[in-house]
C-alpha cells in the first residue's frame, strides 16, 4: 500500500533532518551544502507529512532521536552520517516508487530520489570515495 511506503519514506525524512542538525557542528567547510541539504529535507518532509494528511492518514512523528552509523565525532564522521542517512531516504523513495501508480505521488517519489541520490554522491565525492555514485539508488545492487 502506497501509504505505508509513505510513511517509510516519511521516516527516513525525519532521520535526515535531525542528522543534518548532528553533523553541523563538524563540518564548517560545507556549511552551505548542508543547511541546503537540511532545508531540502524539511521541505520534503512537510511535503509528504500534507500528503498523508490529504490521503487521511496521520503521518509517523519523528523518533527523539537516530542512531548513525557510527559515532559523529568529527568532519569525516559526520560526512559518513550524511551519505548513510541520504542513501536512507533513497531506499525509501524507491519503496514508495514500486507500491504506487498515482502519477503525482510517483513524480514527487522520483524528485526526492533523485535529489538524495546527487546529494549521496557530493558527500562521497567529499569523503574522498570511490564510486562516486550508486548505478541504482536506493537498492541493495550498487
Amino acid at each position: 500500500m502506497s501509504v505505508d511506503a509513505v510513511q517509510g519514506a516519511l521516516g527516513a525524512e525525519h532521520a535526515a533532518v535531525w542528522t543534518y542538525g548532528l553533523v553541523s557542528a563538524f563540518i564548517s567547510q560545507q556549511g552551505a551544502a548542508v543547511a541546503e541539504g537540511a532545508n531540502a529535507h524539511r521541505a520534503r518532509r512537510d511535503t509528504t507529512e500534507r500528503w498523508l494528511r490529504d490521503q487521511g492518514a496521520a503521518p509517523e512523528p519523528p523518533a527523539p532521536a537516530y542512531l548513525p552509523p557510527q559515532p559523529v565525532d568529527s568532519a569525516a564522521s559526520a560526512i559518513a552520517a550524511l551519505i548513510a542517512v541520504e542513501t536512507d531516504c533513497c531506499v525509501g523513495w524507491r519503496g514508495v516508487l514500486e507500491r504506487t501508480e498515482d502519477a503525482d505521488l510517483r513524480r514527487s517519489a522520483l524528485d526526492a530520489l533523485t535529489a538524495s541520490a546527487v546529494r549521496a554522491t557530493r558527500w562521497r565525492k567529499a569523503a574522498g570515495l570511490t564510486p562516486l555514485s550508486i548505478t541504482f539508488p536506493g537498492t541493495a545492487v550498487g
